[in-house]
């Protein structure tokens, strides 16, 4: 069986000012990976409606999963959910329950206009819990759309998750070596991937603060045996250069 795909879209002005850094990609990764759904494209875009639109469309016919953060709160710029509602082409409205859940969670009066935003979703749309501050994230399609502030964003997966299905968990295994570049291993690293393409093998160059400096070799994939005979390859590669091969990450 295949495993599933998915994307992330990451939408805001302030990830492309620099002004924010954006931490929800790793989580997602890591996350998707131990399901055995493989992540296979990030894109980053604008507080655009054109561009979310389009983009939307364009991944969502490519991938089993899209992954949408960021642009669902209360105030002008949070454009997301009637964005994906126009790429779907439905109408985008209150949504009950969840305006119902919301004006509880606000005390009398507090629920104004723009929180009532929050409770605004595409038609058919379900909507994705959210523990931490009750405004929902929601799925159609195969569209995820979830919040960008990190702690709400990972709760919203959380919950989300378990509806997701998956594949085969993708593992990794990791071998380093000290005072060892990048361009002594190259050849030999590329023989690895070639003898193993169900694989994605790669080399991560380090360098920390006391001056130890290596290469992280790392294997990753759904295969048992494969990932096995690679991480033995790559530690006779390290071996037949003279260097000591190292058993997972480098040290911080």
């Amino acid at each position: 069986m295949t495993n599933p795909t998915a994307c992330i879209i990451v939408i805001g002005n302030e990830i492309l000012s620099g002004r924010t850094q954006d931490v929800n990609v790793q989580f997602l990764a890591t996350r998707l990976g131990s399901m055995g759904i493989g992540l296979r494209e990030v894109r980053v875009i604008p507080d655009i409606a054109r561009t979310i639109i389009e983009t939307v469309n364009e991944l969502r016919a490519r991938f089993d999963h899209v992954f949408t953060t960021g642009g669902i709160g209360p105030t002008h710029d949070d454009i997301t959910s009637s964005c994906v509602a126009e790429a779907f082409g439905v109408p985008w409205e209150q949504h009950e329950p969840s305006m119902t859940l919301l004006a509880a969670h606000f005390e009398p009066g507090q629920f104004n206009a723009a929180r009532q935003r929050m409770a605004t979703l595409p038609r058919g749309a379900v909507p994705i819990e959210n523990p931490i501050s009750v405004a929902p994230g929601f799925s159609i399609g195969n569209v995820h759309v979830m919040a960008g502030v990190p702690r709400i964003m990972r709760a919203m997966f959380d919950s989300l998750a378990p509806s997701l299905g998956g594949g085969t968990p993708v593992r990794s295994t990791t071998v380093h070596a000290e005072r060892l570049a990048e361009g002594a291993l190259a050849a030999g690293l590329e023989r690895i991937q070639d003898a193993h393409p169900d694989l994605d093998v790669g080399s991560y160059p380090y360098e920390r603060p006391d001056g130890r400096r290596g290469v992280a070799l790392l294997a990753k994939g759904t295969d048992d045996a494969s990932l096995s005979a690679a991480r033995a390859e790559i530690v006779a590669l390290i071996v037949s250069l003279d260097r000591t091969p190292i058993d997972g990450e480098p040290p911080a």
